[in-house]
């Protein structure tokens, strides 16, 4: 089967602190890397035997993954499987970037998000120039907060043209039609994330054909409904794979509701929904 899968393992540590982030952070102690580690390699031990199935993989850590060797040794060699079809991870790209030499750039993306405040504008911008000048697929992101519209637009003035910056609505924020009008300025996409989408009872691939899976093995269909489907290294998930309607009122991340299949984002996106990569740039007139 093609199978999507984000994981989620307990990294929870974060060499950022931003202010409007909704995760809670720790720090992880020397016991819990050491736990996440090993999940991780579970994992990846395991996508690595499912060598009959078609597999994307979408690392959506609490934390910052890529700073951890194990990520960046593991999604390299995901990368090189020849049944991964696509390898992708959220990041803050404060990492080296030297580890991209051994992943395979057909199947490795990076879905990168800039944090004003928590790094240098210009370090930032070095990197997703590097990993442009290394022919890395990525697409580049803020959150739609007043405070990061200028920076928003430096980026998209900075970026080359190919890359895409998309911008996420801040959490719990309304925007009036003057300001989502700036934004969407700069991402001609932001209006889907602009409001949350009302999703109770629609048809959804989370289930069937995309499930979310944490350090335990433990498969839910996506990370926002709690209840669980079977555990992952045991089989028992996959008798419960089948098309599903979305139990919540509403989906409001883009790693949600961009399997909703009422929206037309599996088309907006075609060889990219992992990594939040169009199949057409769409223009943007900052």
């Amino acid at each position: 089967m093609d199978l999507t899968i984000l994981y989620r393992g307990p990294l929870a540590s974060c060499d950022y602190d931003c202010p409007y982030c909704p995760f809670a952070k720790r720090r992880d102690s020397p016991s819990q890397l050491t736990a996440d580690r090993a999940a991780l390699e579970r994992f990846a031990h395991w996508a690595a035997a499912q060598q009959e199935d078609r597999l994307s993989l979408l690392f959506t850590p609490w934390g910052e993954g890529l700073v951890r060797s194990w990520y960046r040794h593991t999604l390299a060699e995901l990368s090189r499987l020849p049944h991964v079809r696509r390898v992708a991870i959220q990041t803050n790209l404060s990492c080296r970037t030297n580890w991209l030499d051994e992943a395979d750039l057909d199947t490795i993306a990076l879905w990168c998000t800039f944090h004003p405040g928590q790094t240098p504008y210009d370090r930032f911008l070095t990197k997703c120039r590097d990993l442009a000048a290394r022919g890395v697929r990525h697409s580049v992101g803020v959150v739609g907060l007043p405070e990061h519209l200028e920076h928003a637009r430096r980026l998209r003035a900075d970026l080359p043209s190919h890359v895409y910056l998309w911008v996420n609505a801040a959490e719990g924020r309304t925007y009036t039609d003057a300001e989502a009008d700036r934004w969407t300025a700069l991402d001609p996409l932001f209006p889907f994330s602009r409001h949350p989408h009302r999703s109770a009872g629609l048809p959804c691939r989370t289930g069937e054909s995309v499930i979310s899976v944490d350090g335990e093995g433990t498969v839910r269909r996506c990370h926002f409904v709690r209840s669980e489907l079977g555990n992952l290294y045991d089989g028992s998930y996959r008798r419960a794979l089948r098309p599903r309607s979305c139990p919540l009122a509403v989906c409001d991340c883009h790693i949600g509701y961009v399997h909703l299949e009422a929206l037309p984002l599996y088309d907006v996106f075609a060889g990219g929904v992992l990594e939040r990569i169009p199949a057409a740039l769409p223009s943007h007139h900052a």
